[in-house]
């Protein structure tokens, strides 16, 4: 059966942004012939020891309680399970210097959710007709951003400055504020920090300018926090979280190990809380109040931060240096190959400078050689105009083992050469 669908039907219905590259993945790492890769593409955090443990603690800890058959068998309010909100309060209050009230925050299934029903909560088009715009104020930015809205030409994205020190093969992104624009017609803006795919951080001077141009206009400001502190704290330059009446401090709780609950949250006015509740009590109701509830006890032992900042930033940390010396040493120097400064997350980016071929060019000559990375054009959601740059970058994955790090960064700088060096031939 094929049933006919409607313009939102058809919309929702396609793969988007690095999705789309992953079913390619997937049908490579399946129909190998033999052929082992070293998969350097996969967004899934690793299973850390230390870190599953806590959990199994948790929902023991859970399961001997009195409070489980409230949690599993019973429906619960929309913004969220008491205990977690009450837990985030009590610890941001404390960490931050707030001054939170449960109605301050809302729980989502996930943060992936909580973008989407902000995308089309504030952007798109209003009763009178106007379209309002959702801003991503630097690109690359995360794929996801591409498939949050029902009306996609709202989603508009600016070019950065990229600051580049040549000598060091290395470069940062920065928002572009000669370019940016945040006018009466600006929805909502949105941005990761740390960046999924870049790893980039925005300083917090950067953040607070890009909140400053919001205000006037009422225009809530979600920061994407996915990677950023208490948890998972995966920052590795110095990182706090920037608040404000109009920025909406968005989390989730999948790099800190529990990806398969599906839990977001969103912290910030409560008026905005209020809409975006009510966008997912139409939704969804609520979200599991399973992997709520053993989060309050992981957050209210202070464990969950702990286990962050000892145990999962140092070791992505460490898989980040090993690449970086092993690109370094295997690399040639005369290339014009530049990485993106490690400042946090769980990607490194790499920018292969007028390379000659496409990014998915190469990543299909990258797979003959049995490494599988990310082409970084799918990183550019929004982005209206052509730029090169966007076919010259790649995301790299470190959630494999040092050795195959190693191993495929070897592979992938000898790639590199010869493609480089065919060209110059050629001409």
């Amino acid at each position: 059966m094929k049933p006919a669908l409607t313009q939102i039907g058809m919309q929702m219905s396609n793969l988007t942004g690095v999705r789309a590259i992953m079913k390619d993945i997937v049908e490579t790492l399946q129909a190998g012939n033999g052929q082992e890769f070293i998969n350097l593409s996969a967004g899934n955090p690793l299973i850390l020891p230390e870190v599953e443990q806590l959990w199994r603690d948790c929902t023991q800890e859970l399961l001997d309680g009195s409070e489980y058959g409230d949690v599993v068998c019973r429906y619960g309010s929309s913004q969220g399970y008491g205990s977690l909100i009450s837990a985030i309060a009590t610890d941001f209050n404390r960490r931050y210097n707030l001054n939170l009230t449960s109605r301050n925050i809302l729980i989502t299934p996930g943060s992936q959710s909580l973008y989407f029903y902000a995308a089309n909560a504030f952007g798109g088009y209003t009763a009178s007709g106007n379209l309002k715009r959702i801003v991503l104020p630097l690109s690359p930015d995360y794929t996801g951003y591409g498939g949050v809205s029902l009306v996609p030409e709202s989603l508009i994205a600016y070019k950065p400055t990229l600051d580049i020190d040549a000598a060091s093969h290395q470069f940062k992104y920065r928002p572009d504020f000669s370019q940016l624009e945040i006018t009466e017609d600006t929805g909502c803006v949105i941005f990761s920090r740390p960046c999924n795919p870049t790893g980039n951080v925005m300083t917090d001077d950067e953040v607070r300018k890009i909140a400053a141009l919001a205000a006037p206009y009422n225009v809530p400001v979600l920061i994407d926090s996915a990677y950023g502190p208490p948890f998972p704290a995966l920052n590795f330059t110095e990182l706090t979280p920037v608040f404000g009446d109009n920025i909406l401090h968005c989390m989730s709780l999948s790099k800190a190990g529990l990806p398969g609950e599906r839990i977001g949250v969103a912290i910030g006015d409560e008026q905005i809380i209020q809409v975006l509740e009510s966008f997912q009590t139409n939704m969804c109701i609520h979200p599991s109040r399973y992997g709520q509830a053993i989060a309050s006890r992981a957050i209210n032992s202070g464990k969950l931060a702990d286990i962050s900042t000892a145990v999962i930033r140092p070791f992505y940390k460490d898989k980040f240096a090993v690449l970086e010396s092993t690109l370094s040493q295997a690399m040639s120097k005369d290339l014009p190959w530049l990485l993106h400064r490690g400042e946090g997350a769980i990607f490194a980016w790499l920018w292969l400078k007028d390379l000659p071929i496409t990014d998915w060019e190469f990543y299909q000559q990258l797979k003959q050689v049995g490494v599988i990375v990310v082409p970084g054009s799918t990183f550019f959601p929004g982005l209206q105009e052509e730029w090169t740059h966007k076919h010259q970058c790649l995301r790299i994955s470190l959630t494999a083992s040092d050795d195959e790090i190693v191993t495929g960064m070897q592979r992938l700088a000898k790639l590199t050469e010869q493609i480089y060096q065919l060209t110059s031939v050629k001409s």
